[in-house]
């Protein structure tokens, strides 16, 4: 009798009552599995033929399969899909009772027992699969779309297993950072080197009882003692000479690191030489993630050193060099410069066209032409730009005006920026108006190039994101072919499916790092390289722009 999921290539999961599990593949065959021989059943449709798992979201289906030591290869995340086609495909018929845009943990388990509707009711998970396929197939450019969800849907797995291995983090020597910087904590928990600071800043600002840690009151005294400020941001802080400021400045970074990673960061997020980010696919518009728990995506580089490897393990790094940038010159076609950045750091190459004079000049030009500066050094260099490469700089300004006009744009794979809101509607409407004033026409130009300033960056920052998420899902599959070391060499605490195996441990928009064997550090360097030159010829073809790669191997980050 033949296999009747020998020929699936989607294979869509929903749930049933009493925590069962069903599974549907193309011509109705169904399956109903208990929870508990789920994961083995998953392991072996696996070995026979990896296929795409058609699940309501990875973040709640993945992580049980992971704890279980099963891996997949590929998914389709319906939730995150869901977000990218409503978007992309105006007119597309993706009305449903559920809610589809609904976060992973309003989802919770209870909510499985289907006594109101539920994205993971079965039948549900397989209308809205059709609903996204009608959608793709209306689709202006479906090939690139359809590269889309298959990378957002990847990079919901690589979160799953990142979270699931977790960053190796030496606790002790996280504290012995805080130690060192704070100062021991001393009555009522206040670390000793930041109420020297805060006494010092007192003492200088003549208020005894000043806390620092009020914005009305430390505004209030230092305006008390004659410097005329309007708020306490270090911008506006770092430009007085006063002896009170540098003592303030000072504990105004202590007190960042001490909110965002200090004891009670430690405590809460550290575990077994484990720190355990929640990663959140998808979780900025352009396409960026975010984190919802545990800052994975702000951590200070002072703390690098405890993103230590367990021994016998290294930590390999890699971070590329100016990824939005050469972004930019891809999409764009801008062949000049591309060739600025060939092999090379892409700003000394803008400066050798001619185009500026420093290397900082140049950085400054291209981040004021991405992010839409118009005063200052930027509005002074980025017209060389415009003179230097037309075709990059056309992407953009183009980008701009749509924004402004109030339309939307669109990253290289598809990604849709949201239409502007009411708000900016009701202000251009009123600019046009038979009785609109200058303050009405002012208004309405400071939100149309606010608009235009995030939609100049939207496009260069989302295709970024999607050259990310491409090169990590080609990478995780390249870790997976590295064999697994002998069971006395593994790192437990990487839970069973990553013991053994190098594995993606942190990311950080540009930036990857593997936690992987010492033996296969070398393996997973060129890995990285590879992975990102595949992700290169995937979105951009033949054209020719590299990305290159810092790569470090290290028994810790700092290294």
């Amino acid at each position: 009798m033949s296999d009747p999921w020998g020929d699936a290539s989607r294979i869509a999961l929903g749930r049933a009552s009493g925590g069962r599990i069903v599974a549907a593949a193309p011509g109705a065959v169904r399956r109903t599995l208990a929870a508990a021989e789920f994961p083995a059943w998953v392991a072996a449709r696996e070995a026979e033929r990896p296929v795409r798992w058609v699940w309501a979201s990875a973040g709640e289906w993945y992580p049980p399969l992971l704890a279980a030591g099963v891996r997949v290869e590929r998914c389709h995340d319906l939730r995150l899909c869901h977000a990218i086609l409503t978007n992309a495909v105006p007119g597309a018929d993706l009305a449903s009772d559920v809610d589809w845009f609904a976060a992973d943990e309003e989802h919770a388990p209870a909510l499985f027992e289907l006594d109101r509707p539920s994205r993971d009711d079965l039948d549900e998970v397989l209308r809205e699969l059709a609903r996204q396929d009608a959608a793709l197939a209306t689709a202006r450019d479906a090939g690139r779309l359809r590269l889309l969800l298959a990378a957002e849907s990847a990079g919901a797995l690589v979160a799953a297993e990142a979270r699931a291995a977790g960053v190796p983090w030496d606790a002790d020597h996280h504290a012995g950072i805080l130690d060192d910087v704070l100062g021991p904590r001393g009555a009522g928990g206040v670390p000793r080197n930041m109420a020297r600071l805060a006494e010092e800043v007192r003492e200088a600002l003549e208020d005894p009882q000043l806390s620092l840690d009020s914005p009305p009151r430390l505004l209030r005294s230092l305006r008390a003692a004659g410097l005329q400020v309007s708020s306490t941001s270090k911008w506006e802080l770092q430009e007085i000479a006063h002896p009170a400021i540098m003592p303030l400045l000072e504990y105004k970074r202590f007190a960042r690191l001490l909110t965002a990673n200090g004891w009670a960061w430690l405590d809460a997020w550290v575990r077994g030489g484990r720190f355990r980010p929640i990663y959140v696919p998808g979780g900025v518009v352009t396409g960026r993630w975010a984190a919802a728990g545990g800052g994975a995506l702000q951590i200070p580089r002072q703390l690098r050193g405890a993103l230590r490897a367990d021994p016998g393990w290294r930590i390999v790094d890699a971070d590329v060099a100016q990824l939005e940038p050469r972004v930019l010159a891809a999409m764009s076609r801008d062949e000049r410069m591309a060739r600025a950045a060939l092999g090379r750091d892409l700003y000394d190459g803008v400066v050798e066209s001619g185009a500026v004079q420093t290397r900082d000049e140049a950085k400054i030009a291209v981040l004021g032409a991405m992010y839409g500066a118009t005063t200052g050094d930027s509005g002074r260099l980025v017209p060389r730009l415009r003179r230097a490469y037309p075709r990059a700089m056309a992407l953009v300004d183009g980008a701009a005006r749509t924004g402004e006009e109030g339309g939307t744009v669109a990253t290289w794979l598809g990604r849709t920026s949201p239409a502007p809101d009411e708000e900016f509607r009701r202000i251009q409407a009123r600019a046009s108006a038979a009785d609109a004033t200058a303050a009405d026409e002012q208004r309405a130009q400071r939100s149309a190039r606010d608009v235009g300033r995030f939609t100049r960056n939207f496009v260069v920052q989302g295709t970024a994101a999607e050259w990310a998420l491409a090169w990590m899902a080609d990478l995780r599959l390249r870790l997976a072919r590295l064999p697994a070391v002998a069971p006395e060499r593994a790192a437990p605490a990487s839970g069973p499916a990553f013991a053994r195996r190098a594995h993606i441990a942190f990311f950080l928009h540009d930036e990857v790092v593997v936690h992987a064997p010492e033996e296969h550090a070398d393996a997973v360097a060129h890995a990285l390289r590879e992975s990102a030159a595949a992700a290169g010829r995937l979105l951009f073809g033949s054209f020719p722009i590299d990305f290159p790669l810092d790569v470090s191997i290290g028994e810790s980050a700092a290294e």
